[in-house]
């Protein structure tokens, strides 16, 4: 039987291979017997486990230590033999074996020589079951003999000749190492020209002058002993051809000489190796080295082929200047031939080297232990190949096997050695020895016959935790002789189970291809052979898969910014996982800006190095997953570098650049700007932009102008920096291109022109001396142009002129170089002077009371002396004698553009006397006025009356005064007075209506309702119609005899309360009401004080704002009746006390016929149809306040308010 402790599937699911081969490797390393219990008890045959190299350099100063260690069971004994025969480790007081090892020490430090112990060494390592042996070791000591000396001559030669300075090293044990050196301790260079072989000689492929010196010196370091030997320094001389002109000339004729001369420059021959072929025989894994040396002037330079094929790539050096190839692992497959070639300009040689690779055996089946039980067969195989083939010979601890005792189980056929029906006698260590001329390979391998019960070497309640939907493996390492058979059971009681759903490896091990939350549960492991049997149990837990929900993202940052990146990890509740994050698959950067915290990573202040691909790692003790994400860092470009200026002409030249980073964000495109650092240094303008794939542009160019370019990058983030500027780059001068722009003509005064334009700039000059010519002449007649060259100036003026004549113009720019094209003409006029013609037939037209129309004939252009501005009308309203002392005479004044002759004055006052006149305007200012016109306006309504106060109320009645309108607007024909009734629900009573003459400024109602709140309208009538009216509010007196018990009216409206009219003040009964009543009054005063302050609104004005205002609706004309009350304009809420002001204004209502409020200094335009299209000038009267001043007695709500 052989017992293999491998994982041998019965059935191996799909993706399943990569486990099993780990189990295999993992299973293979292990030597029988696996766990350590078992080696207490179990017998096994010796193996050695360390041994020292076949070659075995000691070092002569150092003891001496030879290695044997083997493993066995019993423990094995040694034993040596030194050069064939035993070695009496007792009888050498020097040599001492380690206990427990096969290890030797010889003391040679303090007496004794290594060459004493020189030899070949085998160590055996036996006990009951048989004899493993060592291979054979060759000790030997190194050694590092000096030089033999020598009286080396000096070397004197000719410049150019060729020379080999020998090193000839002593022979040594390990060989040395061979450099060249000077007595400074100096490396001697080495080239093409110079250089050292393979054999350590200094080969001079032609000298030179400067090779002349007197310590060429060859050293020989031994690693071994770590000593270095010298030879003694060669002398060399290097003579040039002037110093043997003068033996040379006295020796040779003139052609001899010259030959001479000639002849130092030679073709190549090969100083090493010699001829035209050669052998070079190599052993398989060697390096083969190659080397072709050779002289010549000039100096050759060398080349290698293979001739019969191509030369290995990855295997294959050159060193020494190409002198040497090397390649390493050689085989067999690079036999052949190779050739090196020496050429210089005068000739090429070839030598051709024939390669031949020989090989030391070298295993191809190595012979492995065998464990059987008593009756099984089995095999030991061994394999080795060589060039020459390697003979194969067995041996049985450690004798040959032709005089080994004999053993009926055992046949040997060549390289096999077969076994049937073992017993336990059959155990035993057999040795294979493959060799040929180069070498030889021994290896042991046992045969142990066991018979053995079984046994279960996996740890009892071994607990094995798993993830969900993943291969779950239960171990049940066993051992046993003969080979136990395997079963497992799930459960107490459970069957045993089988390979439908699960696998069953040959090593025990049962695997669960996908383990489910139903796989939870204890597995019992049953191994059985002919001589018992042994089971074990395990337990498996099934875990929830670690999972990512959510990953990090792709991130694109600025450079400076801050990025996040999360990672959310699900895990089973029995696990604890840990959170690591790396960056390319390594640890993150040891910086403060990165920052870990639960399930986030942020990287603060983001630099370029930061880019890269960012891992979230979640580890427990059962899996562990990753998601990655990938950081980019982006920011403007880099600037451009290597700017160059190429194709250079007069008007273009070529721009080239080398684009920067561009920092992760693709370029879009390139802006070029140039500077003129003669005509404005350090101003840099746009030249041109081009496509971000471009790197080259070409630019056009103005003449003289000394040119700097710079480019800056632009990708989607923004500009880079400008590059460093370019070279400057002078173009040459030339005419300007150009005349100057905004050519105008215009006078000052009236007999001048004044010509001006706008000067080219220096980078339009186009060359030095820049000037401009100045023609003019009349429009309207035959004179020759007038000329005249100014200097770099804007402006020139032409005096005598007459007064506004049009000219026509031209000016044209020259320099140094020339004259620009010929300039465009444009026209001017000479000085304006004031027009000298009044407007005649001046006619006004009134439309109605405030609007009047005016026409005008025109004044000939010839006395207008200029361009015509417009027409001005300046208009004023006749004053009284009063008025007119108090005040200056108001003139308003109104524009009419253009040649227009006609137009309106709005804003007019109703009932008015104005005057008028209209004058020309031109450039220079206005003209004579016309004579005055003087017209009328009709009436119109009247304003509303200036104030309307109520006053001593009673029980039944009240009195009303008022002040007439501030401005009637005519004469007034009569008053109009409404009024009706507001009950205690704020609802409106009837409407009276009654008619007051103009005369009238006082009026009392009789026959009230008493202690009743009416509200009043009232309005002033002319012959034009209604004025505006203005509104009031009050209360008639309380009844005496109903006063006890009932709180007093609501003074919470702001209305006067009447006084009481009958003297009661002396009666107890009314002292005592009147101070509950100031009581209340003052509870009631702090109410609304509170109330508003926070913006609310008493009762009485809640009601009355449901309401609406007659006013705001007009009178029916069928039955002159009002529509609803309401007051929302009148009333609005009060500042400092009652609803209406006692000094209360009523807003006028503007007439249908005002167009605008006029104002000082305003001037206005209108159209022909009379719309505004002009500017009021002049002042406005100021109105004076209107109001009135109420007689209501005051109540206690306004005295609070007063004070707020």
């Amino acid at each position: 039987m052989q017992l293999e402790i491998m994982p041998r599937k019965k059935r191996l699911p799909a993706g399943r291979a990569p486990l099993l081969l780990l189990l295999c490797q993992l299973v293979r390393a292990l030597d029988v017997p696996l766990d350590s219990k078992l080696l207490e008890d179990l017998v096994q045959p010796p193996t050695i486990t360390q041994q020292s190299p076949k070659d075995y350099i000691i070092d002569p100063r150092e003891n001496i230590v030879i290695q044997c260690e083997a493993k066995g069971k019993p423990p094995p004994s040694f034993s040596w033999t030194r050069n064939g025969t035993h070695f009496d480790i007792e009888k050498d007081p020097l040599v001492t074996m380690k206990p427990g090892s096969g290890t030797l020490t010889i003391n040679i430090m303090n007496e004794g020589k290594a060459e004493t112990y020189e030899g070949v060494y085998q160590c055996t390592a036996r006990n009951e079951r048989g004899a493993a042996i060592s291979n054979n070791i060759v000790v030997r000591p190194s050694r590092s003999p000096l030089w033999t000396k020598e009286k080396l001559e000096p070397i004197t030669l000719r410049n150019g000749q060729s020379l080999i300075l020998p090193c000839r090293p002593p022979l040594g044990l390990p060989p040395p190492i061979i450099f060249w050196m000077d007595n400074s301790f100096q490396r001697l260079p080495q080239s093409e020209r110079v250089s050292q072989g393979l054999n350590g000689d200094l080969y001079f492929s032609n000298v030179l002058p400067e090779d002349t010196r007197e310590d060429y010196i060859c050293y020989a370091r031994f690693n071994h002993t770590q000593t270095i030997q010298q030879k003694q320094p060669i002398s060399v001389k290097v003579i040039s051809v002037d110093e043997l002109n003068d033996t040379i000339a006295a020796n040779l004729n003139d052609s001899e000489f010259y030959s001479a001369k000639s002849n130092r420059e030679r073709p190549p021959t090969f100083l090493t190796p010699e001829g035209n072929a050669s052998h070079k025989e190599e052993l398989r894994g060697n390096v083969l080295s190659l080397e072709c040396i050779a002289e010549g002037l000039p100096t050759p330079i060398i080349y290698w082929i293979k001739e019969d094929g191509t030369l290995p790539i990855n295997r294959t050096f050159y060193k020494n200047f190409k002198k040497t190839l090397q390649i390493i692992q050689v085989s067999e497959a690079d036999s052949g031939n190779y050739q090196c070639i020496a050429k210089n300009p005068l000739g090429a040689i070839y030598h051709t080297i024939s390669v031949t690779v020989k090989a030391a055996p070298y295993w191809i089946m190595a012979p492995q232990n065998l464990v059987l039980s008593p009756g099984e067969d089995g095999r030991l195989i061994c394999r080795a190949n060589g060039n020459p083939k390697p003979r194969i010979s067995w041996l049985s601890n450690g004798v040959p096997i032709e005089i080994a005792p004999d053993d009926p189980s055992r046949n040997i056929d060549g390289d096999t050695i077969i076994f049937s029906n073992v017993q336990e006698r059959s155990s035993a260590v057999y040795q294979c020895n493959a060799s040929n001329e180069y070498g030889y390979l021994l290896a042991n391998a046992f045969v142990n016959v066991l018979a053995e019960p079984p046994r279960i070497l996996t740890s009892a309640n071994t607990l094995y935790q798993v993830i969900t939907d993943r291969p779950a493996l239960l171990d049940c390492a066993f051992f046993g002789s003969p080979l136990p058979t395997v079963e497992w059971f799930k459960g107490a009681k459970g069957s045993a189970l089988h390979e439908d759903i699960y696998v069953l490896h040959e090593n025990g091990t049962l695997e669960i291809p996908v383990a489910q939350k139903d796989s939870t549960g204890t597995y019992t492991c049953v191994a059985r052979n002919k001589l018992g049997m042994a089971k074990n149990e395990v337990h498996l837990e099934i875990k929830d898969a670690t999972r990512i929900i959510k990953q990090p993202e792709y991130a694109v940052v600025q450079r400076g910014g801050t990025v996040s990146f999360e990672c959310k990890v699900k895990h089973d509740h029995t696990l604890i996982p840990t959170i690591t994050w790396l960056k390319d698959s390594g640890e993150l950067p040891n910086d403060g800006r990165f920052t870990v915290d639960k399930d986030h990573l942020v990287v603060a202040d983001v630099w370029d190095d930061d880019g890269g691909t960012y891992t979230c790692v979640a580890n427990t003790t059962l899996d562990n997953v990753s998601a990655s994400a990938v950081l980019s860092v982006v920011d403007v470009p880099n600037p451009p570098f290597d700017l160059e200026l190429t194709d250079q002409l007069d008007k273009s030249i070529q721009l080239s650049w080398t684009p920067g980073n561009d920092n992760n964000s693709p370029i879009t495109k390139f802006i070029i700007e140039y500077e003129d650092a003669m005509h404005e240094a350090g101003l840099w303008h746009h030249q041109t932009e081009v496509s971000g794939m471009q790197t080259t542009a070409q630019l056009k160019l103005s003449p003289y102008v000394n040119y700097s370019f710079r480019v800056m990058a632009v990708n989607s983030l923004g500009r880079s920096l400008p590059s460093e500027a370019s070279e400057q780059y002078l173009t040459k001068a030339a005419e300007p291109d150009t005349n100057p722009t905004a050519v105008e003509g215009l006078g000052s005064e009236p007999d001048n022109l004044v010509i001006t334009w706008k000067p080219l700039n220096g980078f339009e000059s186009n060359g030095p001396g820049l000037q401009y010519k100045v023609s003019w002449r009349q429009k309207d007649g035959d004179d020759e142009w007038t000329s005249v060259v100014v200097a770099n100036v804007s402006k020139y003026i032409v005096s005598g002129t007459p007064t506004f004549v049009p000219y026509l113009i031209k000016v044209q720019a020259l320099n140094d170089v020339g004259f620009a094209p010929e300039p465009a003409v444009v026209m001017g006029h000479s000085g304006e002077d004031l027009p000298m013609v009044a407007p005649g037939n001046v006619r006004v037209n009134v439309v109605n009371s405030t609007l009047a129309e005016v026409h005008w004939d025109p004044v000939p252009l010839k006395s207008i002396r200029g361009h015509l501005q417009g027409y001005r009308i300046y208009y004023w309203k006749a004053q009284s004698s009063s008025k007119r002392n108090r005040r200056h005479l108001e003139k308003k004044i109104l524009t009419f553009q253009g040649s227009k002759t006609h137009g309106m004055l709005p804003g007019l006052e109703p009932f008015s006397h104005y005057t008028l006149n209209v004058r020309v305007v031109n450039g220079k200012g206005e003209g004579p006025a016309s004579p005055d016109r003087v017209f009328n306006t009709p009436e119109g309504v009247p304003s509303a009356p200036s104030s309307l106060k109520i006053v001593n109320p009673t029980l039944d009645s009240l009195t009303l005064e008022w002040d007439p309108p501030s401005r009637p607007n005519g004469i007034l024909t009569e008053y109009t007075l409404k009024y009706q009734p507001i009950n205690s629900t704020h609802e409106l009573g009837p409407l009276v209506d009654l008619k007051i003459p103009a005369n009238k400024t006082r009026w009392t109602l009789k026959n009230l309702n008493f202690s009743t709140r009416y509200k009043f309208y009232f309005y002033a009538q002319t012959a034009a119609g209604s004025g505006s009216q203005i509104t009031e509010e009050a209360v008639t007196n309380v009844d005496e005899g109903k006063m006890a018990g009932i709180p007093p009216p609501d003074v919470g409206a702001g209305k006067a309360m009447a006084s009481r009219q009958v003297d009661i003040a002396t009666q107890g009964w009314f002292i005592g009401l009147m101070c509950a009543v100031a009581l209340l009054i003052l509870i009631l005063l702090i109410v609304c004080f509170i109330r508003r302050n926070k913006g609310g609104k008493y009762p009485v004005k809640e009601k009355e704002d449901a309401h609406a205002d007659p006013e705001i609706q007009p009178m029916k004309e069928d039955d002159g009746t009002f529509g609803e009350y309401s007051d929302a304009e009148d009333h609005k809420p009060l500042k400092k006390g009652s609803r209406t002001p006692s000094d209360r204004t009523v807003k006028k209502e503007d007439s249908d016929d005002s167009l605008v409020d006029y104002g000082e200094g305003v001037n206005g335009q209108f159209n022909e149809d009379g719309s505004f299209i002009g500017q009021y000038s002049g002042k406005k009267e100021k109105e004076p306040a209107e109001g009135n001043e109420s007689s209501e007695a005051p109540s206690p709500v306004n005295a609070m308010n007063s004070f707020v």
